[in-house]
This record gives structure tokens, sequence and C-alpha cells, in this order.
């Protein structure tokens, strides 16, 4: 349910007044003459998109894993394994089912004594304590961004953004289909969301690679206030 904004034009007033001129009650979109981030990758093929995030992810110090929705079950449990199990946290996300990883999460897993916690709104607080201990977080792509080798979450009561930020290690399943050139065409994809009525996520997150931080000397530390690996599954789901 759309939210009410509540006294925006006595907000908007005080604002323009204290501005010194009239509020304006439109505001036209700047037609810039030359637009260069259109111009980044944009005759790139998805197969060529793949290449440059391949090459990204190292950069970025992220596990780049290639493999066919056949195979993705068998990719991701090695994955998970090699990152040392669980406990595990999930989104409570269609796609799952979708890309054939249920029985994986609801059988195999738990077979294998690896905990596995999906996230439930109804479960609250539960929620963001599971996800603190958990080894692995596991979410899917929204949006894959080439350029910078960066995966973009958009968040929702059943999509906590937890999972991605509180485990020890982080593995995004990537379709093929989600990667495009750079943060232009993300921008713009939520954009026309917005413009065709959806509702906007409440938290869009952006993650590049595992938890970083070059503050101290301009010396780089992997690992300092979220996941210390992250990878990167890429499916070609097409």
């Amino acid at each position: 349910m759309a939210g009410t904004i509540h006294n925006r034009d006595s907000f908007l007033a005080n604002i323009a007044s204290s501005l010194g001129r009239e509020r304006k009650e439109k505001v036209e979109r700047p037609k810039w003459k030359f637009q260069p981030q259109h111009e980044v990758l944009k005759d790139a093929t998805q197969d060529e998109l793949v290449e440059v995030l391949r090459e990204q992810c190292k950069n970025i110090h992220t596990d780049f894993i290639e493999t066919s929705f056949a195979d993705l079950v068998k990719t991701l449990s090695e994955k998970v394994d090699a990152y040392g199990g669980g406990p595990i946290s999930l989104w409570n996300d269609e796609r799952f089912d979708e890309f054939g990883l249920s029985k994986l999460i609801q059988e195999t897993w738990p077979a294998e004594n690896k905990e596995v916690n999906v996230w439930d709104p109804a479960l609250g607080q539960k929620n963001i304590d599971d996800a603190e201990k958990a080894n692995i977080g596991i979410t899917f792509s929204d949006m894959t961004l080439a350029e910078s080798g960066t995966v973009v979450l958009l968040s929702s009561k059943e999509k906590g953004r937890s999972v991605s930020l509180l485990p020890h290690k982080y593995i995004a399943i990537v379709p093929k289909s989600t990667i495009v050139p750079r943060i232009t065409q993300a921008a713009q994809a939520i954009s026309r969301k917005v413009q065709a009525g959806e509702l906007a996520p409440s938290c869009i997150n952006y993650i590049t690679g595992p938890s970083n931080s070059a503050d101290i000397e301009m010396n780089l530390v992997v690992g300092v206030h979220g996941p210390v690996k992250a990878a990167y599954i890429i499916v070609n789901d097409k």
C-alpha cells in the first residue's frame, strides 16, 4: 500500500520562502547535450557483458562462477561446502523454486545438518539474529552491473537486507539476463517502475563484492564490516 505525504505543500512553500523565491509548481527535467553515461558498453552483447563482469570480479576480490540452469544445484552445493556450510540465511524468494533449488534448501541441506533459515516477516527480529549468526547468506541479484561488478538487491518484507550484509560470506545468484552495462541502466529501470506506479522498494542495495575499506593510509583491507568473502554464480537462464 502506498504511503501518504503529509503537509507537503506547506513544507515546500516554506523552503521556497527561505530561498527568497516563489514556489515552483513544476520542474522540467534538463536535457543535456552530452550524456556520456549512455555510451559505456552500449553495444555490448550479453556474452561480452559477462566477460566484463568476470574481469571486474578479479578487481573486487569476488569469486566468479558460471553455470547452466541444469547444473545450478550442483554448483551452489559445491560453493556452500567450499565456504564451510551452514548456518545459511536466505530470502523468501520464489526464484529459488523457479531455478530448481527448493529440494536443496528444504531437504538436502537439512539432511546434511546444514541449518537453513528463510526470511519470514512474521518472525521479526529473529530474522536479523539468524542472519547475524549465519555463515553464508544467499540471495538472487535483481540487476547486475558489469562495469563495476555490482549486484543490485531490491528489498521487501520477504527479502531483508540483513541476508546480504550480516553473514560471514555471501553468495549472489546472478541470472545472466539481469546483467546490464552499468548503474545508468539500473537507475533507468527503477525509474520506469516508479513511473509505472509500482511501489518503490524500501531499500535498494548496491553490493560490490565482499566488504572492504582503504580508510587507513589507503591500504585495502577486505572483510571489514560485512561478508569477508563473496561469490557470484552466473546462471545462463536464456
